[in-house]
């Protein structure tokens, strides 16, 4: 009410012809407009009701709810592709590339909205990504309306000796359109990502305390952990596992509203609405929010005494050129390039172990797809979120300046290697398998799946459907174990008269028959799950130790005016290294473990049914150690740069105070120039008393 009350007293007052005449008349909307801007409100309107909740802190909830959608709807995505490529037959470098679109959008134009962004209003831009976040998940869920345009059906008989047809039908216009749209939704959420994680940095550092952003940027960190995990957790009930199923597989829009395609687009609708209700907030925060001033003026503790003091205090207009010499003063400060290669080590290790987590355990501890996704998406993939919370908290408490936040990022990722060591060890033997690992009984070959007691039954390895005999042996199909008769009791199928199984005890069911194999997998009678999970947890938060140090320290690398542009170079160098390799690196390591691939199905080959689990775990577990290896070793890299241009720059102030003679070129230019002038006054005053004397 203050604004208000002011403004109708000001109108109420007589007006003075004489004010006007001294004072200018631009001075007094220069100030209703200063005013205007530090309060809330939508437009030119203020509102008076909306001031308490002007504070960094409000801002921090609806920006923290942006951030936690985004990541869900990054983890929708991911659990959505994985199940997309399962059932249509998508290749996984197909996959990849989709996957891998939202990085590749964001690497185009980081640069440009990192330069130019921060000259402008920051929380518009913050209010540009909560609209395209929300409109990039409508994208996504948008080839889920029309389902029944992409029909695979597929017709399976596996018993032995019937008949085994295949028929499929695919609408490519659909397939078309899916891959369409998905383009689109990763390059709406990789354009809006970048005002969050790149812009936003800068703006908090000039809002809160200096000991005090550690925290606040762990906590953005874990917001978009905790939506990632969240995404993954809502999506996992729809998983499923075509390869398992038997009998009438159709695709269609028919009204089996329990298929998958047709119930993703709720997830993303969701999330839609979760982002757009922090819009109209974002839109009335003013541009400098309630109490930063004072953060922004004052000085900091910590200086940037590794950056090049002659590009400390340096200004860069908005030209292209201006651009570039930016880049080009960044990138020729070797401390900020590797601490760059030290996040995208870490990026690395994150996105690879977060893709494919979830399949290593569905392998190694005989799980169900959806079961190793919600095992990933609530149990581990937190405890990135709590290791980045963590770090940040440890370093703002601790009030940790650069040699030391590198020296905890080293030593957490020391903690986080032999973690990784022990975790290998912590694996089920397989599980033993005919034609795999078992070579029915000495009368087949391992790595054949046909043997004499199923050659008769002309099985295909195309449709994978596990089942588990008497014997505690599994089977690729009922026709691979040579069962002639199925039978369904409760929704659980079992199969009779297996000519390969002849050892185990039999049990008959219900009506009396003797039953040789169960569908599914065979029992594991390992108990090592839990081991399991408490030991990558531990590893995933000693991983995550170093993220937010690591943010810091390039923070106060760089000079204050160049955070954001370092930033968004930062953010190239994390996606060009770390983000776009990863899965292609990954994938590659966990396909080679493969054992037995799909032999083709509907023109698609390369499916891998039966991982060897051992060298999976060597293989994935390997390559998690090499990147916190890298983390290490890029770290105390630029732990001894900074050691040695500290050093340096000692040194150089040692000899200048030692000996004021050897002083910089430019002060003894200058004291030249002031001999110079004072010879030339001496010989000023001589002539002048010269002339005096010849006077006299």
């Amino acid at each position: 009410m203050g604004v208000l009350s002011d403004s109708v007293i000001r109108f109420k007052k007589p007006k003075r012809k004489k004010a006007r005449a001294i004072a200018p008349l631009t001075q007094k909307p220069e100030k209703k407009n200063e005013t205007l801007k530090e309060h809330c409100g939508l437009c030119c309107m203020v509102i008076p009701s909306c001031q308490r909740f002007n504070n960094i802190h409000c801002f921090l909830i609806f920006f923290y709810t942006l951030v936690v959608s985004q990541g869900m709807v990054i983890g929708l995505i991911d659990v959505s592709l994985n199940t997309f490529q399962r059932h249509s037959g998508l290749k996984t470098i197909e996959s990849i590339v989709l996957s891998s679109s939202y990085d590749i959008s964001s690497c185009l134009v980081v640069v440009f909205i990192a330069y130019y962004g921060r000259k402008g209003n920051i929380l518009k831009w913050i209010t540009v990504s909560s609209f395209l976040v929300g409109f990039g998940s409508l994208l996504f869920a948008f080839p889920y309306f029309h389902g029944e345009n992409y029909q695979l059906d597929i017709e399976i008989e596996v018993i032995c000796e019937e008949k085994i047809s295949d028929d499929c039908k695919k609408s490519f216009s659909s397939y078309a359109m899916y891959v369409t749209f998905i383009m689109l939704g990763q390059t709406m959420q990789g354009i809006a990502g970048i005002p969050l994680y790149i812009l936003t940095v800068p703006f908090l550092d000039d809002s809160i305390d200096e000991h005090s952003i550690g925290t606040y940027l762990g906590m953005l960190e874990a917001s978009l952990t905790v939506g990632y995990a969240l995404g993954y957790a809502i999506a996992a009930p729809l998983v499923t596992n075509p390869k398992r199923s038997t009998s009438n597989i159709t695709v269609d829009g028919g009204g089996n509203n329990e298929h998958w395609l047709h119930t993703w687009w709720i997830r993303f609708v969701f999330v839609t609405v979760v982002a757009w209700s922090t819009l109209i907030a974002f839109l009335c925060f003013p541009r400098h929010i309630k109490g930063t001033g004072k953060i922004t003026t004052s000085e900091r503790q910590e200086k940037h005494e590794p950056f090049d003091k002659k590009y400390k205090d340096q200004e860069f207009g908005t030209s292209i050129s201006d651009l570039f010499a930016s880049i080009w003063i960044l990138l020729k400060t070797p401390m900020f390039v590797w601490l760059a290669l030290t996040r995208a080590s870490d990026f690395l290790l994150m996105i690879g172990a977060s893709e494919f987590l979830p399949k290593y355990i569905e392998n190694q501890f005989i799980l169900t797809p959806s079961q190793a996704t919600t095992l990933s998406g609530l149990v581990l993939i937190p405890g990135g979120a709590f290791g980045q919370l963590l770090g940040g908290v440890i370093a703002s408490k601790l009030q940790m300046y650069c040699k030391g936040r590198m020296s905890f990022t080293m030593v957490t990722s020391a903690i986080s290697l032999v973690l990784v060591m022990l975790t290998m060890f912590v694996r089920c033997e397989p599980m033993p398998f005919a034609g795999i690992t078992e070579d029915y009984n000495g009368t087949g070959q391992l790595g054949n799946l046909t043997a004499p007691c199923n050659s008769h039954c002309k099985c295909s390895s195309s449709f994978y459907f596990a089942v588990c005999g008497r014997d505690d042996i599994g089977y690729f199909s009922p026709c691979f174990a040579g069962c002639n008769k199925s039978k369904t009791l409760d929704n659980e199928k079992t199969y009779f008269h297996c000519s390969c199984i002849d050892e185990g005890i039999a049990i008959s069911d219900e009506q009396g028959d003797f039953v040789d194999a169960n569908a599914g997998t065979c029992v594991s009678n390992c108990y090592k799950l839990p081991m399991f999970i408490v030991f990558v947890f531990s590893t995933i938060v000693f991983a995550c130790f170093s993220v937010i140090p690591n943010m810091l320290t390039i923070l106060r690398t760089v000079p204050d005016k160049q955070r954001s542009l370092a930033f968004g170079l930062t953010y190239m160098i994390v996606r060009t290294f770390g983000a776009i390799p990863g899965p292609i690196v990954f994938n590659k390591l966990v396909e080679s473990s493969c054992t037995f691939r799909d032999s083709g199905h509907c023109g698609n080959t390369g499916s891998c049914w039966i991982y060897n689990v051992k060298k999976m775990s060597y293989l994935y577990l390997g390559m998690c150690f090499f990147c916190k290896l890298s983390t290490i070793f890029f770290t105390s890299i630029a732990f001894a740069l900074r050691k040695y241009l500290l050093k340096e720059n000692s040194v150089i102030l040692t000899t200048t105070a030692n000996n004021p003679e050897e002083k910089p070129k430019e002060k003894k230019g200058k004291e030249k120039k002031k001999k110079g002038e004072k010879k030339k006054g001496k010989k000023k005053k001589e002539k002048k008393k010269k002339e005096k004397k010849a006077d006299l």
